[in-house]
């Protein structure tokens, strides 16, 4: 991680999605509606999504900007490019 105030936002954001799941397994136990359960859900894929974009970014910025000849950045990019393909699998 590039800063220890990337690290802890990214952590912030697990816990709280952490705090969603739990919640979704009480709906569950409490027999909530199957519509309400299906947002949470939702809810917690769009926060995944948006941790995962923001560690992608991370990764985007310190990979490429800590290369400097052309062989290493074009290396860079290509990692980045297969590791971006990895995520949105």
């Amino acid at each position: 991680m590039e800063t220890d105030l990337v690290r802890e936002n990214i952590k912030k954001r697990l816990n709280r999605i952490e705090g969603q799941v739990r919640g979704i397994q009480r709906m569950i136990d409490n027999d909530e509606s199957c519509d309400n359960i299906l947002i949470q859900i939702a809810a917690v894929r769009a926060a995944i999504n948006k941790v995962g974009g923001m560690v992608l970014q991370n990764y985007a910025h310190s990979c490429i900007k800590n290369k400097i000849n052309k062989d290493e950045y074009e290396k860079s990019v290509d990692d980045l490019i297969e590791t971006i393909i990895k995520y949105t699998k």
